[in-house]
């Protein structure tokens, strides 16, 4: 077709990581590259995240003695990952080819320049005690980056939640600061360096917006045309091949044609609410730490392009609890370290607890909403004493002058006795004696015979690793006794169009779409309704825009 307003090698929609990687592989291929984005922002969801990548076999492993194979890796999404016809976005052959492209992909983009290094030595996979299991940490993450970098296009990367020069393995251990002179050094450090950066005029960020800064001064420097506030209206499909896409300018419509293709890594749905109503219903967009823009408007677009979603139903569940200014909070107040920390443990609104609350959060909100089919869960109800309120953390807020504002607030319950508890929150007294009498016996015997909780190293590591004895265990027996409530939020949905092992979306007979490539949670999970670690969404956006730009190039395994 000859009648575009302009033309591109290469035309990615939506700026999260694996647009970026994409884009970079093109661009050491000699192609033009064009990453459109109809925010205001460069970077999705991925740079208000923590960023971090799930990368089995990853360099920083090996150079830490700590080595990993593509066979150990294999083994585990094996035991992980159910194949099956509800999951389409998996099989073992797209599986390995994560295993395989995945370590390549971080060696390329450190290449290009990108500093990245291992996420944490400690940073266990969610199932770690199935075969293959990793107890120490496949997870690779980006280096605190200096915004001031970008230049003009500071103010047009997507804000973070950790504006600081410090890993983010060393924010994730200040709840245990009043517990490590080790710790309050390291903070101490990073105290000193947010003076310096300020003297220096320096402005720092880590997590996701590092990662997402690094990757977009990467591509600015190579020359990637990047817009945004330019939102895809539509597929250009031509002699059954996508050929470009439609965007508006100006008030009319632009077309854009792509000459090897066009990468979609848009997002999810997660903001949609009329979408989540349809495929996970019981969940809202109000719970979600997605970005406004994560509305799902190129999932309609791909399906009349021929595209077939699959795995709609799955979302990576983030458990929150709606502590008082939850509405206007930039990162909902987190559950997963207030229930899976000693002296506390979730209950239904029966009274009973059923489930392990150490775990992945993905299976956390997953086996919430499940049993809410049968008893209502949704909330449920994290169950606490005199003893976690002195040590631990309510929503990542430690409690003291704050709690009697909870609580007058309505949110935060509170009574000398369980069973006055039992009565805060509407639930039989004699349940809620008996589910935390079980309990109390499961923390004296060691074992949580019912679920299993601190049986794994990320059961631990989610626990108290300087409480003695099993660190995700603690009884509950100290008044006062609390409870707060905590609902199944998300960081993204996990569903979108099937593809391929080169990240080809594919039609209703299997058949790739000529010129159409998806990555992100625009696709349909390669771990289908999974979530195996720490970075299980952004390591595979990565992952497959790197494998799709290196396809639509033709250059194989040459970089």
């Amino acid at each position: 077709m000859s009648d575009f307003d302009e033309t591109f090698d290469w035309v990615v929609v939506g700026s999260g990581a694996g647009s970026m990687s994409s884009a970079l592989v093109m661009r050491r291929a000699g192609k033009s590259v064009l990453v459109l984005e109809k925010a205001a922002t460069v970077g999705g969801t991925t740079a208000k995240s923590g960023g971090v990548m799930w990368i089995p076999g990853n360099r920083f492993m090996a150079a830490e003695g700590d080595p990993d194979s593509a066979e150990a890796a294999i083994t585990y999404l094996e035991a992980v990952c159910a194949d099956g016809p509800e999951f389409p976005g998996t099989s073992h052959d797209r599986r390995l080819a994560y295993v395989a492209e995945a370590p390549k992909m971080v060696d390329f983009l450190m290449g290009e320049g990108i500093a990245l290094e291992r996420g944490s030595r400690f940073w266990p996979d969610y199932y770690d005690e199935l075969p293959g299991g990793c107890k120490t940490s496949r997870t690779v993450v980006a280096k605190p980056f200096d915004k001031k970098q970008l230049g003009a296009w500071e103010a047009r990367l997507q804000p973070g939640f950790l504006s600081v020069p410090a890993r983010l393995d060393d924010g994730m251990k200040l709840p245990f600061a009043h517990k490590s002179w080790k710790i309050r050094w390291i903070f101490a450090k990073i105290a000193v360096a947010v003076v310096l950066g300020k003297l220096t005029g320096k402005h720092w960020v880590t997590a996701g917006a590092a990662l997402q800064g690094r990757m977009l001064q990467a591509a600015l420097k190579a020359g990637v045309d990047v817009r945004t506030g330019a939102g895809v209206q539509d597929l250009i499909v031509a002699n059954g091949a996508v050929a470009g896409v439609v965007i508006e300018k100006d008030g009319k419509p632009w077309r854009i044609g792509a000459r090897l293709g066009v990468l979609v890594n848009a997002g999810g749905f997660a903001q949609n609410q009329a979408m989540r109503d349809r495929y996970m219903p019981g969940t809202q967009a109000a719970w979600s730490n997605t970005i406004p823009s994560d509305t799902g408007d190129l999932f309609p677009v791909l399906e009349r392009a021929g595209g077939v979603l699959a795995q709609m139903d799955q979302m990576v569940g983030y458990q929150t609890t709606r502590m008082p200014g939850f509405d206007q909070a930039f990162v909902k107040p987190p559950g997963q370290g207030l229930t899976g920390k000693p002296h506390a443990i979730l209950v239904d609104q029966s009274g009973v607890r059923y489930m392990n609350e150490g775990g992945s959060y993905e299976l956390y909100c997953q086996t919430m909403l499940e049993r809410n089919k049968t008893v209502a869960a949704v909330p449920s109800w994290a169950i606490f004493d005199a003893q976690f309120a002195g040590e631990y953390a309510v929503g990542g807020v430690k409690m003291g002058k704050k709690t009697q504002g909870w609580a007058d607030a309505g949110y935060l319950k509170q009574a000398d006795t369980l069973t006055g508890l039992a009565g805060e929150i509407g639930v039989d007294p004699a349940a809620l004696e008996a589910t935390v009498a079980r309990w109390n016996a499961i923390v004296d015997k060691g074992v949580d015979e019912d679920f299993g909780r601190g049986a794994r190293a990320y059961d631990q590591w989610l626990g108290d690793p300087y409480k003695a004895g099993n660190p995700a265990l603690g009884r509950i027996d100290k008044a006062p006794y609390y409870a707060v409530e905590i609902v199944p939020g998300d960081v993204s949905t996990y569903g979108g169009v099937v593809t391929d092992v080169h990240a080809r979306v594919l039609d209703k007979q299997g058949a790739p779409i000529g010129g159409l490539y998806a990555c992100g949670v625009a696709s349909a999970s390669v771990f289908g309704g999974v979530y195996p670690g720490a970075g299980a969404s952004v390591g595979p956006s990565m992952t497959f825009g790197y494998v799709a730009a290196k396809h639509a190039a033709g250059v194989g395994n040459s970089l």
